[in-house]
């Protein structure tokens, strides 16, 4: 039925009910004897004009029924309520006279008649056509509003192979009641017993509401039960009313991060970013490509993508474009090793801030090629810097990692190198260059749990090096809103980090990926390798020499800053050509771990 048609339906429908009420009415308490009077008669004519007015008002007509609850019944009791004052004054006014019996009883079946013209569409559609065969029996963690609205839905959904048969809350005095005519069974503790009692083959966690260690305590339980477990994707969806079935998603290693997020200073990071030209090096990265979107919400004058491959520049490029056509943007294809290169573009681009995000990453590989990582991490940065000095960048943030504190790898080790160039630069140039230090970022390229993933895709084992390893974690979003924070904190030389929580041991986020994934230990087994070269049994985010206690910023805590003879340091590293992998590796690793020049500044 179209909506013109739909609309002349209803109104047909509401004009008889209108009609025929106050003349049955009124035969009614007449015993028949000539209920067509010139009263009854204006009456009627005023009831039909105001009540389509109030329908119109009210949105009546354009209400969609098969879901009519609470609100679409105040609705109809306005309308009818309002178009029966309206009847009642123009007795009073006109002929001075006031049916009041009549009235109320038309009122009453005004409301029944048209409230059960709405209502038997609902109750028909219920009945006959959402009438679908039995699909995976579905208990709902979450008796509240959004669990309600999934058990509606799934009961109206014909196509959906999930029935629901039960709520599951932690609200004792639900317990026993009926919604949507399935019961509150029980409280959360009591999941693995309602699974086995009720045959449970599936589970949906209905609570957006729920903290990440809430939440991670009721995952734990669901998985617990071998039974397929998944949640709903966003809070806004269900404030929009858009929540589908086909939108719930299975359970991410991300939803169990076990703290909340940090939360932006907005009014701060638009001051620095919005109007701006900002340039973020390593864009088509993991990190690089999240902090681009995260920037592109403050409305820059101009971003500049930065990188040496050209694929997942474009890969960004043409996501920003179109997502946010409106956007300037812009490329540049360049390797930070070119001096020259990075000096045109500074100069032609004239940046307000850089976002110094490309580097090399990846512990092992850099133990094999340390002559790759000294070119890259460090005198990529000391490239980008140096041109960010003389363009007169105002600001200049670069991504560094918990693993320069303490290095014991290549990686880090170049990484600490890198902070040292940065926090020279800050010591002699106008620009303010600070670094922000990372955990481990879930999800990012050649981070653990897309290597888990894989491995549980091909039957396992999931291999971990050490059954004590721990790690600190954190989202890509995550990460990428500390980088902007941090350049709206900067004052000069700082190094910024998060307080990430409590360490996660990696046998746990392993088991944790094998359970959301749908298997036992049994089936996918964790294998112990052994520590690769590089690796640390913990990793630090700020060295003792480091550590200020107070917080910047809630959650954010700032490192103390270091004085370096940075010649000494550039001169080892400029020679690297010359050395031998091992030889070099050394170098890079007593220089970075040496303390004989560091002076604390007063910050």
């Amino acid at each position: 039925m179209t909506l013109k048609q739909r609309l002349l339906t209803l109104i047909l429908i509401d004009s008889a009910i209108v009609l025929f009420s106050i003349y049955i009415c009124s035969l009614i308490l007449t015993a028949g004897s000539s209920p067509v009077t010139e009263v009854i008669v204006a009456s009627s004519i005023v009831l039909l004009l105001v009540h389509h007015l109030c329908a119109y008002k009210f949105k009546l007509y354009k209400r969609a029924w098969e879901y009519a609850s609470i609100t679409e019944l105040k609705a109809i009791v306005y309308a009818v309520s309002i178009s029966i004052v309206a009847a009642g004054l123009t007795q009073l006014i006109f002929f001075q006279d006031f049916y009041a019996r009549t009235l109320i009883m038309t009122w009453m079946m005004h409301v029944i008649l048209i409230g059960g013209s709405r209502m038997s569409w609902r109750v028909y559609k219920d009945t006959y056509i959402t009438n679908k065969k039995d699909g995976k029996r579905t208990l709902i963690i979450g008796a509240g509003s959004a669990g309600t609205m999934i058990a509606r839905q799934l009961k109206q959904d014909k196509d959906t192979t999930l029935t629901p048969v039960g709520f599951i809350d932690d609200n004792f005095t639900k317990h026993g009641l009926e919604i949507m005519d399935l019961t509150v069974l029980a409280g959360t503790k009591d999941v693995q017993e309602v699974v086995n009692d009720k045959k449970v083959e599936h589970i949906i966690i209905a609570i957006p509401s729920l903290s990440k260690i809430d939440l991670n305590r009721i995952v734990k339980l669901c998985t617990d039960t071998n039974v397929k477990t998944q949640i709903l994707p966003r809070m806004e969806d269900l404030v929009l009313g858009s929540v589908q079935v086909s939108q719930f998603k299975d359970v991410e290693v991300e939803d169990l991060l076990g703290r909340e997020p940090v939360e932006l200073d907005v009014d701060g990071i638009a001051e620095y970013i919005t109007g701006e030209t900002i340039l973020v090096t390593g864009a088509g990265g993991s990190i690089g490509s999240e902090i681009c979107r995260q920037v592109a919400r403050f409305s820059p004058n101009q971003l500049i993508l930065l990188g040496h491959g050209e694929n997942s520049i474009y890969s960004i490029e043409m996501e920003l474009r179109r997502n946010l056509p409106d956007l300037n943007i812009d490329t540049e294809i360049a390797d930070i090793q070119d001096k020259e290169k990075m000096n045109l573009i500074m100069q032609k681009r004239k940046p307000h801030v850089i976002f110094h995000a490309a580097a090399h990453k990846h512990v092992p590989l850099m133990e094999r090629n340390p002559e790759e990582a000294v070119k890259n991490n460090v005198i990529g940065t000391r490239n980008v810097a140096e041109a960010a000095d003389l363009a007169n960048v105002n600001t200049f943030v670069m991504i560094s990692s918990d693993k320069a504190v303490n290095p014991t790898s290549v990686m880090g080790a170049t990484k600490r190198i890198a902070e040292m160039v940065v926090q020279h630069m800050d010591m002699i140039s106008d620009t303010r260059f600070v670094a922000v230090r990372f955990g481990n970022v879930l999800g990012s390229r050649g981070s653990v749990i897309p290597l888990f993933k894989d491995q549980i895709k091909n039957g396992g084992p999931v291999t971990v090096t050490h059954p004590d390893m721990v790690r600190y974690f954190m989202t890509i979003p995550e990460a990428s809103r500390l980088v902007l924070q941090a350049g709206s904190l900067a004052e000069g030389g700082e190094v910024f980090v998060l307080d990430m929580g409590e360490p996660v041991k990696i046998v746990d986020l392993a088991k944790n990926l094998i359970r959301l994934s749908g298997f036992s230990e049994e089936e996918i087994p964790v294998e112990f390798t052994g520590m690769r070269p590089g690796e640390k049994m913990f990793e630090e985010l700020l060295g003792d020499d480091e550590v200020h206690s107070e917080q910047v910023y809630p959650m954010i805590y700032r490192g103390k800053t270091l004085r370096v003879d940075i010649n000494l340091v550039i001169k080892e590293i400029d020679s690297y050509k010359y050395k031998r992998p091992e030889e070099l590796r050394r170098i890079i690793l007593d220089t970075a771990n040496s303390r004989k020049e560091k002076v604390e500044l007063s910050v």
